[in-house]
């Protein structure tokens, strides 16, 4: 089998990978599934590092904005992290965090019944992150990744996060939440934070996050946002020499005003204009000391309807970004 062959056999098993894992009913694939997960990659593979933070750990890291997300459900949170070395450990790593949200009823901002079943695919971001780990592993990069997983249930009850409570992050800053559908960003926000202590040479966090992206672009592309256009274009192009492609959005600055709020650093939405584009600004506040792209993967994550199923998007991409890094 030719080298070119066998790279291509591995993408592919990884792509199926990430589409098993998002494909499994919430009952099987809960927080403490996917740390199993990470555990077993960590065994299988003397070069994968894996640590899996508990919720004790995240109260006193002051990760408020994650645990507000957790506190209606009797699953445990897990900030999953697997470090990948196929460097020198003086080089610095790339990081990829994924949104894990294994089921998403949208808390007390409950989601209508009909299509909720697909939210068991919330954490089809955390699924691309483990194929990306698999993938980088088995091709034996010559590069250092960290994949941060952060997972979650968002589920309703007595102890929930209420509409209108504020939490402190883990950086620091206050969030008033508004709704807590708007779950995602606050997992990722104190992800995003945790990301730093690796002095990243880019991080790309990968979620299935507003259905704003999916008004916007459908499911052909991934809405793409970054701080930094050369990681931008670097991202674009390689969607575009593996066929998983995604479409630049603005990041703009005049966007940012819409997360005011009288109570807090600011709320986690943003109205209903640009949604996708405001939950980025969100994120982009917790990611002012590195590189950072985020990848919206509401509208290509899965399918609904008669293919309704996990893609595996955006394995392809992501492994090519960093086979490309590795080259260099």
């Amino acid at each position: 089998m030719s080298r070119a062959v066998e790279e291509a056999a591995i993408i592919g098993e990884a792509t199926n990978y990430a589409r098993t894992l998002g494909n499994l009913p919430g009952n099987v694939c809960h927080p403490s599934h996917l740390a199993d997960e990470a555990r077993r990659m960590g065994r299988e593979n003397e070069r994968m590092k894996v640590r899996i933070v508990e919720e004790r750990q995240m109260r006193s890291m002051g990760m408020g904005a994650f645990l507000s997300v957790t506190a209606g459900t009797e699953q445990p949170a897990k900030l999953i992290v697997m470090e990948y070395t196929g460097a020198a450990k003086s080089r610095k790593p790339s990081v990829l965090v994924g949104k894990g949200i294994t089921f998403d009823t949208g808390g007390i901002s409950i989601k209508p019944g009909p299509g909720m079943d697909e939210m068991k695919f919330d954490m089809c971001g955390a699924a691309s992150v483990f194929g990306v780990m698999q993938a980088v592993v088995r091709l034996g990069l010559p590069i250092n990744v960290v994949g941060i997983v952060a997972a979650a249930e968002n589920m309703p009850s007595g102890s929930a996060s209420r509409p209108g409570d504020i939490v402190r992050t883990m950086s620091g800053q206050t969030v008033e939440i508004l709704n807590t559908d708007a779950e995602g960003r606050l997992v990722l926000c104190d992800a995003l934070t945790y990301a730093e202590r690796y002095k990243p040479t880019a991080v790309v966090d990968v979620a299935t996050l507003t259905g704003a992206a999916v008004v916007a672009l459908g499911n052909h592309a991934t809405a793409l946002y970054a701080n930094d256009d050369e990681l931008a274009t670097d991202l674009l192009e390689a969607g575009e020499r593996t066929g998983d492609r995604a479409w630049r959005m603005p990041l703009w600055e005049d966007y940012q005003q819409q997360l005011k709020t009288n109570f807090a650093d600011m709320a986690n939405v943003g109205g209903k204009e640009a949604g996708s584009i405001t939950a980025a600004c969100f994120l982009a506040r917790f990611t002012r000391s590195y590189k950072w792209a985020h990848l919206d993967i509401a509208g290509t994550g899965w399918n609904s309807g008669a293919r309704k199923g996990a893609t595996g998007r955006p394995v392809r991409l992501l492994t090519e970004w960093l086979a490309e890094r590795g080259s260099r």
